[in-house]
């Protein structure tokens, strides 16, 4: 507890270095209390990233201390250039701050897939233009012709991607995405991306010193986040997930508290779970069925062919409406009361 406030008292006076962060004693102590005695490989490494990322320099340091805490339980690295996690900047509109959010990289999901034990194969690659002979959904069967000289398929566009996994037991699953598909996707989900700018940097369209403003991993690495994508939808969906796994899935892309409870800055906004367009897709067509019955109900009462009871039915459904109309008014209230509560 006394830690913990030491830290709580170092965050209240104005930030200093993250290297006079790492050095303070109260975060030296909790370093050593969580990761033991590599404790000093764990301050260089996580120093280095930060060093690397001017940006997260700016970020709250009990943020980036946080997310390099899960990296170590997870026993991945925070090198870019292995780019199996990342502590991403994202600015908190309700704190008025910038604090570093946990993000898995592909690698990331390769290297903790290859741990379990359970995947004798797992595999994610691009598919150039030209390649795609056939691929049957139904049998999970591709079948293509991969351009044998590395540095022209390098230079060849992306048309589509392909991930797939084996079990130890011969259990196989795969999956392909257009590119198309994938774009859809990235702008659909992710809040930092515009698919009409992306091909507008790809076309050479946004000036350099205008370049500083997408700093997504979709613009910066757009396979390295599509092969992520695919490997979430397939193992995430399919796999055996291990108990690592399943931590980095939950926590991917959030920003830890000091228990390690992950909450989300970006996705709480970005994301439209499918559900909940599933069901107003629903909902409009009950709206249109029930708008056509009662058409044909005021054309039938006008030509006396309704039935007393329906009538009845009618008057009723107006009554319950009204009452469905005050409940939804006192349910926005609470959900006002509690959204200013949680704030």
């Amino acid at each position: 507890m006394q830690v913990n406030n030491s830290l709580t008292q170092t965050q209240e006076k104005k930030q200093v270095s993250f290297s006079n962060f790492l050095t303070n004693p109260a975060t030296r102590q909790r370093i050593w209390d969580i990761v033991g005695k590599d404790s000093q490989k764990f301050m260089t490494s996580i120093l280095s990233a930060v060093t690397n990322n001017p940006t997260l320099q700016e970020c709250d340091q009990m943020s980036v201390l946080n997310c390099a805490f899960l990296g170590q339980a997870l026993n991945l690295v925070p090198s870019p250039q292995l780019g199996q996690y990342y502590m991403v900047p994202f600015k908190n509109k309700k704190k008025n701050c910038t604090e570093a959010q946990f993000q898995l990289g592909y690698k990331g999901y390769i290297q903790l897939a290859i741990r379990s034990g359970y995947y004798k194969k797992i595999t994610v690659l691009s598919i150039k233009e030209g390649e795609l002979i056939r691929y049957d959904p139904l049998a999970e069967e591709i079948e293509v012709n991969l351009i044998e000289d590395d540095e022209v398929r390098e230079e060849t566009e992306t048309v589509g991607y392909y991930a797939m996994f084996e079990y130890q037991n011969g259990f196989r699953k795969t999956l392909y995405w257009t590119k198309k598909k994938m774009l859809a996707h990235a702008d659909r989900y992710s809040q930092a991306f515009n698919k009409e700018v992306y091909q507008k940097i790809l076309t050479g369209n946004i000036p350099q010193e205008d370049m500083w403003k997408y700093s997504s991993f979709w613009y910066k690495d757009f396979d390295g986040m599509a092969y992520k994508t695919m490997l979430r939808q397939l193992i995430s969906k399919w796999g055996i997930m291990s108990t690592e796994m399943q931590e980095a899935y939950s926590k991917d892309m959030a920003v830890l508290d000091d228990q390690g409870n992950p909450y989300f800055i970006e996705n709480d906004q970005e994301q439209k779970p499918e559900s909940i367009i599933i069901e107003a897709k629903k909902s409009t067509v009950v709206e249109q069925e029930e708008q056509q019955d009662i058409k044909e109900s005021e054309q039938k009462e006008n030509t006396g062919e309704l039935p007393e009871t329906i009538k009845r039915t009618r008057k009723t459904k107006t009554q319950k409406e009204t009452e469905q109309e005050t409940e939804n008014t006192e349910n926005q209230e609470q959900k006002s009361i509690e959204d200013e509560f949680f704030a």
